[in-house]
Protein backbone atom coordinates (compact mmCIF):
# COMPACT_ATOMS: atom_id res chain seq x y z
CA UNK A 1 0.00 0.00 0.00
CA UNK A 2 1.91 3.52 -0.92
CA UNK A 3 1.75 6.42 1.32
CA UNK A 4 -1.42 8.32 -1.05
CA UNK A 5 -3.23 5.12 -0.39
CA UNK A 6 -2.98 5.18 3.57
CA UNK A 7 -3.84 9.31 3.68
CA UNK A 8 -7.93 10.66 3.20
CA UNK A 9 -8.73 12.39 0.50
CA UNK A 10 -9.98 16.06 0.72
CA UNK A 11 -13.68 14.76 1.62
CA UNK A 12 -12.82 12.28 4.29
CA UNK A 13 -11.22 12.50 7.90
CA UNK A 14 -11.66 16.29 8.57
CA UNK A 15 -14.31 15.77 10.90
CA UNK A 16 -11.93 14.29 13.68
CA UNK A 17 -8.07 15.51 14.77
CA UNK A 18 -5.15 13.38 13.90
CA UNK A 19 -4.63 10.62 15.96
CA UNK A 20 -2.63 11.25 19.65
CA UNK A 21 -1.03 8.75 19.89
CA UNK A 22 0.83 6.62 16.71
CA UNK A 23 -0.50 2.98 16.19
CA UNK A 24 1.08 0.19 14.07
CA UNK A 25 0.31 0.92 10.49
CA UNK A 26 -1.17 4.47 11.08
CA UNK A 27 0.83 7.35 8.79
CA UNK A 28 3.04 9.56 11.25
CA UNK A 29 2.77 12.83 9.49
CA UNK A 30 3.98 15.59 12.37
CA UNK A 31 2.78 18.89 12.67
CA UNK A 32 5.00 21.52 11.54
CA UNK A 33 5.57 23.28 14.98
CA UNK A 34 6.08 26.64 13.44
CA UNK A 35 2.92 26.67 11.19
CA UNK A 36 1.21 28.65 13.33
CA UNK A 37 3.66 31.25 14.27
CA UNK A 38 5.77 31.89 17.21
CA UNK A 39 4.78 31.08 20.53
CA UNK A 40 3.76 34.51 22.76
CA UNK A 41 3.91 34.37 26.61
CA UNK A 42 0.16 34.30 28.15
CA UNK A 43 -0.83 34.44 31.79
CA UNK A 44 -4.32 32.88 33.36
CA UNK A 45 -7.05 35.40 33.69
CA UNK A 46 -8.37 33.05 35.96
CA UNK A 47 -10.40 29.84 35.92
CA UNK A 48 -14.24 30.67 35.03
CA UNK A 49 -17.88 29.17 34.98
CA UNK A 50 -20.82 30.16 33.04
CA UNK A 51 -24.17 28.02 32.68
CA UNK A 52 -25.33 26.90 29.47
CA UNK A 53 -28.54 24.84 28.89
CA UNK A 54 -28.50 24.20 32.67
CA UNK A 55 -25.02 22.77 32.73
CA UNK A 56 -22.22 24.65 34.13
CA UNK A 57 -19.05 25.10 31.44
CA UNK A 58 -16.09 25.70 33.06
CA UNK A 59 -12.73 27.33 31.31
CA UNK A 60 -9.00 28.76 32.02
CA UNK A 61 -8.59 32.02 30.35
CA UNK A 62 -5.21 32.49 29.04
CA UNK A 63 -4.25 36.59 27.89
CA UNK A 64 -1.01 38.13 26.45
CA UNK A 65 -2.08 41.48 27.64
CA UNK A 66 -4.25 42.26 24.77
CA UNK A 67 -5.97 39.05 23.33
CA UNK A 68 -7.53 36.06 25.38
CA UNK A 69 -7.97 32.76 24.90
CA UNK A 70 -10.80 30.63 26.23
CA UNK A 71 -10.23 26.92 26.80
CA UNK A 72 -13.32 24.59 27.73
CA UNK A 73 -11.96 22.42 30.82
CA UNK A 74 -14.11 20.09 33.07
CA UNK A 75 -14.77 21.00 37.04
CA UNK A 76 -11.99 18.42 37.92
CA UNK A 77 -9.46 20.66 35.96
CA UNK A 78 -10.57 23.64 37.11
CA UNK A 79 -9.79 22.26 40.48
CA UNK A 80 -6.61 21.24 39.36
CA UNK A 81 -5.35 25.09 38.00
CA UNK A 82 -7.29 26.77 40.21
CA UNK A 83 -6.41 25.42 43.96
CA UNK A 84 -2.75 26.02 43.38
CA UNK A 85 -3.80 29.57 42.03
CA UNK A 86 -5.30 30.09 45.17
CA UNK A 87 -2.46 29.22 47.49
CA UNK A 88 -4.32 26.44 48.63
CA UNK A 89 -2.94 22.99 49.36
CA UNK A 90 -4.92 19.69 49.82
CA UNK A 91 -4.53 17.07 52.59
CA UNK A 92 -2.80 14.22 49.91
CA UNK A 93 -1.71 15.01 46.64
CA UNK A 94 -4.00 15.52 43.73
CA UNK A 95 -2.60 13.75 40.51
CA UNK A 96 -0.49 16.86 38.97
CA UNK A 97 0.83 17.40 42.65
CA UNK A 98 2.21 13.64 42.33
CA UNK A 99 3.16 14.53 38.75
CA UNK A 100 5.45 17.52 40.25
CA UNK A 101 6.43 15.19 42.84
CA UNK A 102 8.04 12.68 40.33
CA UNK A 103 9.21 15.27 37.75
CA UNK A 104 11.16 16.48 41.08
CA UNK A 105 12.22 13.69 41.89
CA UNK A 106 13.52 12.24 38.87
CA UNK A 107 15.61 15.84 39.01
CA UNK A 108 13.91 17.52 36.06
CA UNK A 109 11.96 20.26 36.01
CA UNK A 110 9.05 22.04 33.47
CA UNK A 111 10.15 24.81 32.00
CA UNK A 112 7.46 25.75 29.93
CA UNK A 113 4.44 25.02 28.64
CA UNK A 114 3.29 25.72 24.85
CA UNK A 115 -0.20 26.10 23.43
CA UNK A 116 0.59 24.95 19.71
CA UNK A 117 -2.70 23.56 17.90
CA UNK A 118 -6.13 24.16 17.03
CA UNK A 119 -8.38 21.70 15.28
CA UNK A 120 -11.93 22.27 15.09
CA UNK A 121 -12.46 23.54 18.96
CA UNK A 122 -9.78 21.24 20.68
CA UNK A 123 -6.52 22.84 21.67
CA UNK A 124 -3.17 20.74 21.79
CA UNK A 125 -0.24 21.68 23.97
CA UNK A 126 3.58 20.42 24.99
CA UNK A 127 5.15 20.64 28.37
CA UNK A 128 8.47 20.84 28.22
CA UNK A 129 10.56 19.19 30.60
CA UNK A 130 14.73 19.49 31.27
CA UNK A 131 17.03 16.98 32.94
CA UNK A 132 20.55 18.45 32.86
CA UNK A 133 21.12 19.73 29.46
CA UNK A 134 18.42 17.35 27.87
CA UNK A 135 15.08 18.71 26.89
CA UNK A 136 11.84 16.59 26.61
CA UNK A 137 8.69 17.49 24.92
CA UNK A 138 5.92 15.98 26.15
CA UNK A 139 2.47 16.00 24.45
CA UNK A 140 -0.50 16.82 26.74
CA UNK A 141 -3.82 18.40 27.03
CA UNK A 142 -3.60 21.90 27.65
CA UNK A 143 -5.58 21.98 30.74
CA UNK A 144 -2.85 19.06 31.91
CA UNK A 145 -0.19 21.34 31.01
CA UNK A 146 -1.48 24.74 32.30
CA UNK A 147 -2.12 22.90 35.90
CA UNK A 148 1.40 21.57 35.99
CA UNK A 149 2.61 25.09 34.52
CA UNK A 150 0.91 26.67 37.84
CA UNK A 151 2.62 24.24 40.07
CA UNK A 152 6.34 24.97 38.77
CA UNK A 153 5.70 28.77 38.35
CA UNK A 154 6.48 27.54 34.38
CA UNK A 155 5.74 29.88 31.70
CA UNK A 156 2.62 29.52 29.38
CA UNK A 157 2.93 30.04 25.84
CA UNK A 158 0.12 30.33 22.69
CA UNK A 159 1.39 30.51 19.55
CA UNK A 160 0.52 33.64 17.56
CA UNK A 161 -1.88 32.16 14.99
CA UNK A 162 -4.23 30.92 18.06
CA UNK A 163 -3.79 34.11 19.69
CA UNK A 164 -4.44 35.93 16.28
CA UNK A 165 -7.70 33.65 15.66
CA UNK A 166 -9.19 34.29 19.10
CA UNK A 167 -9.85 38.34 18.40
CA UNK A 168 -12.13 37.03 15.37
Amino acid sequence: MSMSDELPDDSEGLDKPPSFFPYEGDVDLPRDPGERGEPIECTIEGVFGYESNGNIQRFVLLSDGERKVPILIGPFEAQAISLPLDGATPDRPMTHDLMRNIIDRLGAELVRVVIDDLWSTTYYAKMYLRRGEEEMEIDSRPSDAIAMAVRFEAPIFVVEGILSSSDE
